[in-house]
């Protein structure tokens, strides 16, 4: 048989995109989920969030790093639970096996009645940083512990991933990942590609918007009804949408570089899937983040409505976002078709996070369990 050409591997790559991205074609129950970052000084403890998980009927959440707590309060509810690795620990889990044996039977094992999904093994690290280079052999180690631990067809490894690896966004067709982190992001999909597991993006319109509020609408930014455009000849209905297919198009293009698999070779459900993380600030200034999911917006035919908006970090806008957010990803993007496993950032408001005030407050709850706006996790 003729080796693919690199065209049809191309097209190849992109119908698994297309049709793998998620299992299921139909919006189900509980898809979205909420981030529980624990950076404050006045947040309730575990067991209680677990307990307003539960009340709110959201069933699933992210861990930045283990918590025992957290994990013995999620012991026999069966949230589903993205956890990931604590920067720290990136190290010795690249360079040795059987550090990552023990931090599976250590934040794994110890815990057999909750409902682990997904190991995220570093979060927006950056290639060119000290931590970089062990993201990709971490990934390898943890996932072979996890496979000796027989729970290989229970949890997926991953990372996760932000915008500013991209050279640009717009239109979402174009977006290619910097040639300077191919190094980086080449091993990890491939590896993804292979485990039948799904990449995390980071995809967060507000950061977006705040990085070039000369070009973006407002309206376009908060997912609202009637305010799409059109991109590269593609109609795009929201911001959300757009960043996505930028990242799925970038993947795609790394993909049909790589070594090609034949049919008979992929397994079932193979291909390149996303899980994504989003949120909106509430308050706390309206300055541009420099650096923050930055990517320029992009050349060409296609420009995003350029109007002059008013602040986004506000409540009524926060609870328009959240609440369209929850609406946008049960169905597919111009790219993908299927619904998008979501997690809210974040369940509180965090006081102690680094950077400007506004990061500060993503949260969708009050400390005391009540919400900050009205929403419905479905």
């Amino acid at each position: 048989m003729a080796a693919p050409t690199t065209q049809n591997h191309f097209k190849h790559t992109m119908l698994l995109l297309g049709l793998l991205i998620l299992t299921s074609l139909h919006p189900t129950a509980g898809q979205v989920g909420s981030f529980f970052g624990r950076l404050g000084t006045n947040l309730p403890g575990a067991a209680t969030t677990v307990g307003i998980y539960q009340q709110n009927n959201i069933r699933r959440m992210r861990l930045f790093d283990p918590h025992a707590p957290t994990l013995r309060a999620l012991s026999g509810t069966n949230i589903r639970l993205m956890m990931g690795v604590s920067h720290p620990d990136l190290r010795d889990l690249a360079n040795c096996p059987q550090a990552a044996t023990a931090w599976v039977s250590r934040n794994i094992l110890r815990f057999p009645n909750v409902t682990f999904r997904y190991i995220i093994v570093g979060n927006e690290i950056e290639p060119e940083s000290e931590l970089g280079p062990f993201v990709f052999p971490a990934m390898q180690n943890v996932y072979r512990a996890i496979r000796a631990a027989g729970l290989g067809g229970r949890i997926q490894v991953s990372t996760s991933i932000q915008i500013n690896l991209l050279t640009r966004w717009n239109p979402p067709q174009a977006a290619e990942f910097k040639c300077s982190v191919n190094w980086f992001i080449r091993p990890i999909l491939e590896f993804i590609r292979d485990t039948s597991a799904s990449i995390h993006l980071n995809v967060f319109p507000f950061y977006a918007y705040l990085n070039d509020r000369a070009n973006i609408n407002l309206s376009f930014a908060l997912l609202q009804p009637n305010s799409g455009v059109v991109l590269g000849g593609v109609y795009y209905d929201n911001l959300f949408y757009a960043i996505h297919d930028a990242f799925v198009a970038a993947m795609g293009k790394i993909l049909a570089a790589a070594t090609p698999l034949s049919v008979q070779q992929l397994p079932e459900n193979n291909g390149t899937k996303t899980t994504t993380s989003s949120g909106s600030s509430s308050g706390g200034g309206h300055n541009s983040p420099p650096g923050h999911g930055s990517v320029p917006l992009g050349s060409g035919d296609d420009e995003i409505m350029a109007v002059t908006d008013g602040p986004i970090a506000t409540v009524d806008n926060a609870r328009i976002y959240i609440n369209n957010l929850m609406r946008v990803v049960r169905t597919g993007t111009p790219m993908v078709a299927g619904p998008i496993h979501t997690y809210i950032f974040a369940t509180f408001d965090e006081n102690l996070r680094p950077g400007p005030e506004y990061e500060r407050h993503f949260g969708i709850f009050l400390p005391n369990g009540q919400p900050k706006f009205p929403f419905r996790f479905q």
